[in-house]
């Protein structure tokens, strides 16, 4: 059994963070194990920014968004030398293992990081819920709620002035965010990386809508999808409506956890700890239908994680 462990968070902050810190730390402590945490992620871990952590250390947390380790990007961990720095930062405090909390990218670091022989496992992390193996990742339904909140306050001032109203969320590759949003918000369309849309063809029928007496129109774009405000001046002049758009940008990324984000975030904390004191290695914990398995972390960092294409047909019929 491990005695020895540290614990990082990478890549972008996302709330429930804090709760799988605090759920590491905690169940470290409770078996007498010595924790460190590394500030700033890998950046942190290659400038030896590594401090020791007690039970004190992550109290008053759970309830926070980010954290309070800090975190960075950090593509210079991809170099064998800048590896083999980090491992000696870790072996220097006689630390045998580490979790690494992020994204896909978070997890490459840590997979790498594996095969240079420290016991590594990785908990899945981002708002964007595109991480291969899991079906929940840390973060994601805080974010979602918060869209869903913006999606609410902006129907109320769309319908008051009859307007269309773009909504871009964040998502790059993956439209999961925007998708999600789109049908618990009851947006009229929903354009995300995976699937097509015709701009014309929407366009038609916002206008065909409004003269049937619509009051308001509203449309949730993901980031990898198209430019919300380059799209809001094409929807405007296509369909002669006042059209206006929010980007919502990093208030997606902040907020206090809601219970699922602190609940989850804590059980996958407990067993990734539990996991590394055992042995484990090379691994990410995650959900599949409520209940916690082992991914393969080269698989979670290489494979890409699909939309469902229920979601893609769900939006268009209660659209």
């Amino acid at each position: 059994m491990l005695k020895n462990i540290a614990i990082l968070t990478s890549g972008n902050d996302c709330p429930g963070m804090n709760a799988a810190i605090r759920a590491v730390v905690r169940t470290a402590r409770h078996d007498g194990v010595k924790i460190w945490g590394v500030r700033n992620g890998f950046k942190g871990l290659l400038r030896d920014q590594i401090e020791e952590l007690s039970t004190r250390s992550v109290g008053d947390m759970i309830q926070r968004g980010g954290t309070f380790l800090g975190t960075a990007r950090c593509p210079e961990f991809m170099e064998p030398e800048k590896r083999q720095t980090a491992l000696e930062n870790l072996q220097k405090r006689g630390i045998e293992g580490l979790i690494v909390i992020g994204g896909a990218g978070s997890l490459a670091g840590a997979w790498e990081l594996s095969k240079l022989g420290m016991n590594v496992v990785g908990i899945p992390g981002t708002i964007e819920n595109d991480v291969w193996g899991t079906d929940y990742t840390i973060g994601s339904d805080t974010a979602a709620n918060t869209v869903v909140d913006a999606i609410n306050k902006l129907r109320d001032t769309a319908c008051a002035h009859r307007r269309i109203i773009l909504i871009e969320v964040m998502g790059k590759t993956s439209g999961w965010l925007a998708m999600t949003t789109g049908i618990a918000g009851g947006a009229e369309y929903v354009l995300a990386p995976e699937a097509k849309y015709n701009l014309d063809r929407m366009c038609t029928e916002i206008r065909e809508s409004y003269e049937a007496g619509k009051r308001y129109s509203i449309i949730v774009v993901s980031e990898g999808a198209a430019s919300a405000v380059e799209l809001g001046k094409q929807v405007g002049e296509k369909t002669e409506i006042d059209t206006r758009v929010t980007v919502l940008g990093h208030i997606q990324r902040g907020g206090s956890p809601t219970v699922q984000d602190r609940i989850n975030a804590s059980l996958l904390g407990e067993k990734a700890t539990l996991g590394l004191l055992n042995g484990e290695s090379g691994i990410m914990y995650g959900l599949d239908t409520g209940t916690v398995v082992e991914i393969p972390l080269e698989e979670a960092a290489t494979n890409t994680k699909t939309l469902d294409p229920e979601f893609i047909r769900l939006s268009k019929v209660l659209a």
